[in-house]
């Protein structure tokens, strides 16, 4: 039977359970509950003493003095060492232990023995620790700490007191380290019938403490990562029906209704078969309400923690503004609204501010959700959807970071919309959540965000009216009343400057069509300067007629209140303004910033600082700045009207490409050191960042991701740019090709690819053309679309012949060897790949060699050519290593991995595949860790080991970022293979619809294979 791997070393838990022969009262479990877990080499209780005997029962019989293990003697001495430790200090007669060590049938001399055994363990142990008496002896020990059971004990005892308490997590994590005490069968190789009943006892409370902590794993939303687990346990311990039911419960959870209630027949049939009963009541009430839909059985007792051991309560309101001035009835009436959330017969309350740019939809929202915050104790949410951006804020990617901030781990967030928005909602469900979504871009983007609960509300600002918004009650927010207005202006600048001159400051305000937003640009430019007097600023609006009167015509007030700002700024502010607002993204770093000026990074960062100064710029963070949308907007008809001359606009953006282009290259360059790409990307005349070691520079990659992509689509929709524009962004996509192979930025990524591609095919510029082919080829690969993927790719080579692009024609055929492999086209598969293999060798590209060698070795495997097949994958793995590649050594590792199961040699494999698991792993591959962690179940499988291979595939499952649907389903049908094997027909049946579906809409190759599986087992 195979072991439950990993199931007694679970990091973090809890959970209840009597330990057998307990002795210990609460206050010496205070004492040993701090001992913690003891390592196979160490002795119970290092953590609080050095000195002093200390033993081990929940493994082999153990003894240390210290740190120094001590010889505990033959078989029978360890029988009488164990028999008298757990005793827990009581006095075990002759008798006693004669029939412990040898039951019925002792030796003619076992008195005789008894007292050599007894002798030689007083010469090992401290001086009085064994002590005689009453014709029997004892082990005194001084504190539980001296015996890892205590410890154990203690530690269940302080999870039980902990779950009593509601305090969930700290219980499950108590309960972890309790199981982490365990090394393996307890008393292990101790002979004689006393020491079998308490390992068969010792044994059963263990499984009782990891059924405890597998019910709090469910209990905190950790159903995901529980499943592997429960599939492994339900394997080794078939008729435990407890077992079962968690599993099916993490199942359901999870999803997987299908897979839960097949796993309810499989139980049935196997006690039918072996005990000639049914399922008992328990299991059978759950099978119903799985069957019934139950939306209780669908919630956690409390939402799973990111990292601590309370729920994560979000705080994410922006700041207040201090000098907020009016809006009176508008904060009544919203913040009525508000409050009314979770009012019988109110689900949610949704509030929708509409107005013109710059009226204060955002300023009044803020303030209002503040005040609103004592009737929302569990967070607030808060988003800027960036309506009016070209390219507004997917409901998809917000949705991932409100589950980030409300606790739920990057590996249990959905891919798709659809789930998210259900995981949001029904991790907000049971909590009083304030969602604050600025600037909508309309109702369409609102729908998935809104939370759906009871006592939960959404406010949310938009410039169009949210008619289309159902049940949300709608404001539509004006400009200020002219008191309202001075008001305003007055707390900005001081009573005693406007009480001078109030008919100036009404002119002003006036002047200002009553805009907030103008009123506060004005204003802030009064109070900056202390020798103006009120006169004066009115003075210079009235200068600008023919703008002020455009100040009262809708949205452009907001560009004439802008100039006014604008005009008051210093010829190199004035540059800032224009330059920085052409670039596309969120927001922008100051390095980035510093390469669109064209500055040293001191200077850029003191003009960026007085524009924040003048409130024409936002500080989003230390070293980063974002424009309001419509500040960017009259920024970018500044730069149209007033950059001299007109090439600077282009020569900015193009220095901003340079800047992300050369950073991205210095990224690439560092993980994969020796890698040819670099040496083939486009020049740049701008520098980039340098990094000293490979994590910072990961780091810089993620965090710029979205500005960076942003920064190609707008490359892409540039008309005019200069010559190599289209290129540099191509490069730029291949060097940042990480944030497609992440998971992370995949969407965005593949976006912007098929933006560049079909510039540069209008363009008319095939080099551009051929890269921006190679990438798609990659999107389409990662998300398993292998028909598109295989178009792009011989396109790709195509356009790269007739250019003479070495990289994009080695790749294309490299490419198209591995679709070819997935294809089952293996005679196509190795032409494409000698192919590449000789383009590689042609440009010197000794790492894309490597990686065309380890693919040809798939590919003579599938051809049975075993022996050139493992020849070739080593002769990878030999470049990547002498070249000290650690992640290109993981790609490597992972082919012969997958060679080594097709030849036959599973254990072989697995070395491979765990080491290029690691390795993904330390590089943040996620996708890779998934995909290999389904290479491991195979290989598990292959060797006969059924229940490792499940808890591999479900690990692959739990991870959620495989590379599209087709991975996920191949690795459903490996789980259903390993369920079999274990028994698990249902469920393993489930699986395979549930992958036939997915093939079926693909039209792949494994159709015929899952369709085979289930043709057989129904003919079974």
């Amino acid at each position: 039977m195979e072991g439950t791997a990993g199931a007694g070393n679970t990091a973090g838990t809890a959970g209840t359970g009597s330990a057998p022969g307990t002795a210990g009262t609460a206050s010496t479990a205070r004492t040993a509950g701090a001992a913690g877990a003891v390592g196979r080499d160490s002795a119970p209780g290092t953590g609080t003493a050095s000195t002093g005997s200390r033993f081990a029962v929940l493994g082999p019989i153990r003894a240390w003095r210290g740190t120094e293990p001590l010889a505990s003697g033959s078989p029978q001495q360890r029988a009488l060492l164990a028999a008298l430790l757990l005793r827990d200090g009581r006095t075990a007669t002759a008798p006693e232990l004669i029939d412990a060590i040898w039951g019925e049938d002792p030796p003619p001399q076992a008195l005789a023995t008894i007292r050599t055994y007894a002798s030689r363990l007083r010469k090992i142990l401290d001086p009085g620790l064994l002590v005689s008496e009453s014709g029997g002896y004892a082990i005194r020990l001084g504190t539980l700490a001296a015996l890892d059971l205590g410890v154990a004990r203690s530690l269940a005892g302080d999870a039980e007191t902990a779950r009593a308490g509601g305090d969930r997590s700290t219980a499950r994590t108590l309960l972890g380290r309790a199981l982490q005490l365990w090394d393996g069968e307890p008393l292990a190789g101790v002979p004689g019938p006393y020491a079998e009943t308490e390992r068969t006892r010792l044994s059963e409370w263990r499984l009782t403490l990891l059924e405890n902590r597998l019910d709090l794993d469910l209990e905190t939303g950790q159903h995901a990562e529980a499943v592997s687990e429960l599939t492994a346990l339900t394997a080794a311990h078939p008729l435990r029906e407890r077992l079962r039911e968690l599993l099916m419960l993490a199942l359901y959870r999870s999803g997987r209704q299908a897979e839960a209630l097949a796993v309810y027949a499989d139980t049935r049939r196997l006690l039918a078969d072996e005990l000639g009963v049914d399922p008992g009541p328990e299991l059978a009430a759950l099978q119903q309400r799985i069957l019934r839909g139950d939306a209780e059985l669908a919630r956690s007792a409390e939402p799973a923690p990111a990292a601590a051991p309370v729920q994560v309560r979000p705080a994410q309101l922006p700041a207040t503004v201090s000098d907020f001035t009016g809006r009176t009835a508008f904060v009544d009436e919203l913040s009525e609204v508000l409050s009314g959330a979770g009012a019988e017969g109110q689900v949610m309350a949704v509030s929708a501010v509409a107005g013109i740019g710059g009226v204060g939809k955002t300023t009044l929202a803020v303030h209002v959700a503040h005040a609103a915050r004592p009737h929302f104790p569990d967070g607030q949410l808060y988003v800027d959807l960036q309506g009016t951006d070209p390219r507004p804020a997917e409901p998809a990617a917000v949705l991932g970071s409100f589950l980030r901030a409300l606790g739920t781990p990057d590996t249990a967030i959905p891919d798709s919309a659809a789930e998210r928005a259900a995981l949001y909602r029904s991790t907000l469900d049971g909590r009083r959540v304030l969602v604050l979504l600025d600037n909508a871009r309309d109702a369409a983007q609102v729908r998935p965000l809104l939370p759906g609960t009871n006592g939960c509300a959404a406010l949310v600002t938009s410039r169009v009216r949210m008619a289309g918004l159902a049940g949300a009650h709608l404001v539509d927010l004006d400009v200020m009343s002219p008191e309202e207005a001075l008001q305003l202006f007055t707390r900005i600048v001081g009573t005693e400057r406007v009480g001078h001159e109030r008919q100036a400051a009404l002119d002003v305000v006036g002047a200002c069509g009553f805009l907030p937003l103008a009123i506060r640009i004005a204003a802030s430019r009064l109070a900056a300067r202390r020798t103006w007097t009120v006169s004066v600023l009115a003075a210079k609006l009235a200068d600008e007629r023919r703008r002020l009167d455009e100040l009262q015509a809708g949205d452009l007030a907001v560009k004439a209140t802008f100039e006014l700002g604008y005009g008051q700024l210093e010829p190199a502010q004035q540059r800032a303004f224009r330059l920085l607002g052409l670039a596309d993204g969120p927001d922008i770093s100051l390095r980035a910033a510093a390469a669109v000026l064209d500055l040293p990074e001191y200077e850029a960062e003191d003009l960026l600082e007085t524009l924040v100064d003048c409130s024409l710029l936002e500080s989003a963070a230390p070293g980063r700045y974002r424009f309001h949308d419509l500040v960017r907007l009259y920024a970018r008809a500044c730069a149209e009207r007033d950059e001299q001359p007109p090439a600077e606009r282009d020569s900015a953006l193009s220095r901003l490409l340079d800047f992300y282009l050369a950073t991205a290259a210095a990224v690439y360059a560092l993980e994969r050191p020796g890698d040819r790409l670099v040496a083939h990307l486009a020049p740049t005349r701008y520098p980039g960042l340098e990094f000293t070691d490979r994590h910072t520079a990961l780091d810089w990659l993620y965090a710029e991701a979205n500005p960076l992509l942003a920064c190609v689509r707008q490359a892409a929709a540039r008309t005019g740019a200069e010559v190599g524009a289209l290129r540099r962004a191509a490069d730029l996509l291949l060097a940042a090709k990480d944030l497609l192979e992440s998971g992370a930025n995949s969407k965005q990524y593949a976006s912007a690819a098929e933006s560049l591609c079909e510039a540069a095919r209008a363009s008319g510029d095939p080099y551009a053309e051929g890269r921006a082919r190679t990438i798609l080829t990659n999107v389409h690969l990662v998300a398993g679309r292998f028909t598109e993927a295989d178009d792009e790719a011989r396109r790709a080579g195509l356009l790269a012949r007739g250019t003479g692009d070495a990289l994009s024609s080695c790749w294309a055929a490299n490419d198209r060897g591995i679709i070819a492999l997935y294809e089952g086209r293996h005679a196509d598969g190795e032409r494409h790949l000698l192919e590449a293999i000789d383009a590689f060798r042609a440009d010197g590209n000794k790492v894309g060699e490597a990686s065309a060698l380890c693919n040809l070795s798939r590919i003579h495997a599938a051809l049975g050519r075993l022996s050139s097949a493992i020849e070739l994958a080593g002769e990878g793995i030999g470049i990547y290593d002498r070249m000290g590649l650690t992640l290109r050594l993981a790609n490597g590792r992972y082919a012969l991995g997958i060679v080594l199961v097709q030849a036959g040699r599973p254990v072989e494999a697995l070395d491979q595949l765990t080491a290029a698991l690691a390795l993904f792993h330390d590089n943040r591959q996620p996708l890779w860790e998934g995909i290999t962690h389904y290479r491991i179940a195979e290989a598990h499988l292959a060797a006969g080991r059924a229940t490792l291979a499940a808890s591999h595939a479900e690990q692959a499952i739990a991870l959620r970022v495989m590379g599209g649907e087709w991975r996920r389903a191949c690795v459903v049908m490996v789980l259903g293979r390993a369920l079999h094997r274990m028994g698990q027909r249902d469920r393993a049946r489930a699986c395979w619809m549930d992958a036939e579906i997915v093939f079926e809409q693909l039209g792949s190759s494994e159709l015929s294979e899952v369709r085979a599986l289930l043709a057989s087992e129904l003919a079974a």
